[in-house]
């Protein structure tokens, strides 16, 4: 089974919006996809693209291959997206140290 991360029309006539999804390589362009991705409004002003960028690469390492417009997205997406440095343990910790300095602060 081939997969391929590609866009999904779901836009009204002269209104295009796409779904970025991850489909196999012979299905129908808007047929049933195995997972949906994000969308890309290429009309609008602000936020143009919506994008889970942790499933496109785990699809990307099982083997999906990304069409030339889809790759693109995913690019735009990494830059856009801010850089997470930290893991879940020192987000916990620090979240720990906040509470206990609010108690201490209160008492």
């Amino acid at each position: 089974m081939a997969l391929k991360i590609r866009l999904s029309r779901i836009g009204t006539t002269h209104a295009p919006v796409y779904h970025v999804v991850v489909a196999e390589a012979r299905s129908r362009r808007d047929g049933r996809p195995a997972e949906l991705l994000g969308t890309y409004n290429p009309r609008a002003k602000g936020d143009q693209l919506t994008l889970n960028v942790e499933r496109a690469d785990y699809w990307i390492s099982q083997g999906a291959k990304p069409t030339d417009t889809a790759k693109s997205l995913i690019k735009q997406a990494r830059k856009a997206a801010p850089v997470k440095t930290e893991t879940a343990e020192t987000a916990a910790a620090e979240t720990a140290t906040a509470a206990d300095e609010t108690t201490t602060a209160e008492a």
